[in-house]
């Protein structure tokens, strides 16, 4: 029940990035030659690093979801060896990649506010930060998410099928969240 839950909660959320995506076009469509200035601003290839630290949280967080099918929480061997991580390790090691994108993101917006594109400086603007925005709102839930079934490994004397189902519907919504980021990304930074 859990897992199909989350995935009609999922549907729901692709509805609100579907509008977020239809805003940002019909705003794009109206003003063109906003598009082709504020674009130039964008700083494509530092995105595409923090677009690479995202995606490869997807590919830590699946390995978690391994582990916990193989109901191993924790890590068996040394800490270096990977092969013997448990869970919670892999999903520590999402959580570390994803609060970086976020910190990144935050980082990002810093610079381009110093280049002139605010929330209120114009319709690109409004409509970079609402989407991009709402994304990161996202991502911190699911670092949120992360903390909670990394805290239920740690206390939970042994890790069973109700641990392992709370793993795996928080990696249904990380992936759905990395899906969204990549088709926003394509559609800001290289779509101009």
């Amino acid at each position: 029940m859990v897992s199909v839950g989350t995935v009609v909660w999922l549907a729901s959320e692709l509805m609100f990035f579907a509008a977020l995506f239809a805003m940002y076009f019909t705003l794009r469509a109206a003003s063109p030659e906003m598009w082709a200035t504020e674009t130039e601003k964008l700083n494509v290839p530092f995105a595409l690093i923090n677009t690479i630290i995202l995606v490869s949280s997807s590919f830590s967080c699946q390995l978690g979801v391994f582990r916990a099918e193989d109901l191993k929480p924790r890590r068996t061997g040394g800490l270096f060896n990977l092969k013997e991580w448990g869970m919670v390790e892999w999903f520590v090691l999402t959580f570390i990649l994803g609060a970086i994108f976020v910190s990144v993101q935050a980082y990002e917006y810093t610079e381009l506010i110093a280049h002139g594109i605010a929330l209120n400086s114009n319709a690109y603007g409004s409509v970079f930060y609402m989407t991009t925005g709402f994304h990161g709102l996202h991502v911190a839930g699911g670092l949120i998410a992360f903390l909670l079934i990394i805290g239920r490994a740690l206390i939970a004397r042994k890790l069973g099928h109700y641990e392992a189902t709370g793993a795996i519907v928080v990696s249904y919504y990380w992936h759905f969240v990395d899906v969204v980021w990549i088709a926003l990304f394509a559609i800001i930074y290289f779509l101009k």
